[in-house]
């Protein structure tokens, strides 16, 4: 997860109808995040072939009331069912992209490195990270637990918002000691992103993902 700081402006145009920018010490954030999904089901069923798979996706913090949930501006993943089933259940802008990921753990010690790579030819991105330390939950008030605890999702919808329900402990992150993107992002993201995740995040870590439930979304007029 690399954390960029942001002007607020430059989401506003984004928020969904019924919310309002979530900022952290008065800052607007962008995440760009990869990950990979495993034993995915949809309804409880495993669907063959679509039950591991990578997913990069960039997004912002808002919060309805007390609710305090996430954005996604762009999500992309490798399968097309998988893009077509969120576009139609979630609103969510979902693209279907040629994807990699690895995942190194050094034997004897508590480093470990993650690189997530995206598109092709001139269009191909990366992020790395690599950490070290075990994992810990994040203090209460600090920028990751911000980052890591959200638990609504929320994505435009004709006049509306669509709401729903994001379920998941606490996350386990390791703090990075070394991130960077790598890549020409104007085609996924536009120019104004693309120049933001040019510049150093301002924080970035792992986080050993845990089991997560996404519920079924409720229309907010």
């Amino acid at each position: 997860m690399l954390n960029y700081a942001v002007d607020g402006s430059l989401l506003e145009r984004f928020v969904p109808p019924g919310t309002m920018l979530d900022k952290f010490e008065g800052k607007a954030y962008v995440s760009l995040v990869g990950f990979e999904f495993n034993r995915a089901r949809l309804f409880g069923i495993s669907i063959p072939f679509h039950q591991a798979f990578e997913e990069v996706n960039l997004r912002f913090y808002v919060r309805r009331a007390e609710k305090r949930g996430v954005v996604f501006f762009r999500e992309l993943v490798p399968k097309s069912a998988v893009a077509a089933i969120a576009r139609f259940a979630f609103s969510e802008n979902y693209s279907c992209v040629q994807m990699s990921h690895k995942i190194v753990s050094r034997a004897g010690s508590d480093s470990v490195e993650a690189r997530f790579e995206w598109g092709s030819g001139v269009d191909r991105c990366s992020i790395e990270v690599e950490a070290e330390g075990p994992p810990f939950c994040p203090q209460d008030g600090s920028l990751s637990e911000f980052i890591t605890e959200h638990y609504w999702g929320y994505a435009a919808k004709d006049a509306g918002c669509l709401e729903y329900e994001v379920e998941h402990p606490r996350w386990m992150v390791r703090n990075a000691k070394r991130a960077e993107f790598a890549g020409d992002a104007r085609k996924h993201y536009g120019a104004e992103f693309a120049k933001i995740l040019k510049r150093e995040p301002e924080s970035a870590f792992l986080a050993a993902g845990p089991r997560v439930t996404v519920f079924k979304g409720t229309r907010i007029e």
